[in-house]
């Protein structure tokens, strides 16, 4: 993927700070007067206090574009985030693919009411597999019993897969 140089104003860049090594893919105005910023490690979205939030790829469990506006789901009941984009850009394709290539294994599991979706991702910057469950609506995760069958089939899972 080509990185981009020089689209970023500099005031942006600094209050990004980017970790050692990440470097910026697709930067998009927001409606707001900022940016969003998909770089290797994180998807970087405005806050309302002029800062940025650092999602790491293997946070976002999900994402879509929709009529201008970028959705942004994290891992475990994580928060949402909704950002409306002036120009997409290659943001939305940046994202999809940074997603795409942190997930090692998805696999869903039958579970009395519903199912689980186990999740094993990587960091893009390398590392161990991190492993989440994303239960279906009416689920209850804190249920003992559930999480016990649902831990259970993790490890089920990570015998087969080696992982």
């Amino acid at each position: 993927m080509r990185l981009i140089r020089g689209s970023l104003p500099a005031e942006v860049r600094a209050a990004l700070a980017l970790d050692r090594g990440e470097r910026v893919l697709a930067v998009a105005p927001t409606r707001g007067g900022s940016h969003v910023a998909a770089t290797t490690t994180a998807l970087h979205l405005p806050t309302p206090s002029g800062g940025f939030t650092r999602v790491p790829w293997e946070r976002v469990d999900h994402a879509t574009w929709k009529d201008g506006w970028l959705h942004v789901h994290e891992t475990s009941a994580g928060p949402e985030h909704h950002v409306r984009l002036i120009d997409p850009g290659s943001v939305p394709e940046t994202v999809r693919e940074r997603v795409t290539a942190t997930i090692a294994v998805s696999h869903q599991v039958q579970l009395p009411g519903g199912k689980v979706r186990i999740a094993g991702r990587r960091p893009a910057a390398g590392g161990e597999v991190r492993w989440t469950f994303v239960f279906d609506a009416g689920l209850d995760p804190s249920d003992p019993g559930l999480r016990a069958q649902a831990e259970q089939a993790l490890e089920d899972l990570r015998r087969q897969t080696g992982l």
